[in-house]
């Protein structure tokens, strides 16, 4: 069974930088993209990043130029570095597997299929 675990969510201020980090173990199937996405309290759960086979990277368009997906085959790993964060970006972070061939955008949740527990950033001005 295939396990994802999120770390490094914390508190900051608005302008600062968190860098999270997911861990994935036990069955790792194959063909499985990673990406990360998030919910804020009443809104509805939105992909933020997601990485493709081949590397290619998918931001939503709020994140761009300032937050970086990326990934260490070897270790299990996936990160996704924040900067200059703001206030409207306080949610629970998740990462989560979708099949990397598939239809619908690779920031669309409903293509993920394995998801971790996520982690809480909070931003504060």
């Amino acid at each position: 069974q295939v396990q994802l675990v999120e770390s490094g969510g914390g508190s900051v201020q608005t302008g600062e930088s968190l860098r999270l980090s997911c861990v994935v173990s036990g069955y790792r199937p194959s063909g499985y993209c990673v990406g990360w996405l998030r919910q804020a309290a009443t809104k509805e759960r939105a992909g933020v990043a997601a990485l493709g086979r081949d590397g290619r990277t998918t931001y939503a368009d709020s994140v761009k130029g300032r937050f970086t997906i990326s990934r260490d085959t070897a270790k299990n790993m996936a990160y996704l570095q924040m900067d200059s964060l703001k206030v409207e970006e306080t949610a629970v972070y998740y990462c989560a597997l979708r099949r990397c061939v598939g239809s619908g955008s690779p920031l669309w949740p409903g293509r993920y299929e394995h998801w971790g527990q996520g982690t809480q950033v909070t931003v504060s001005s």
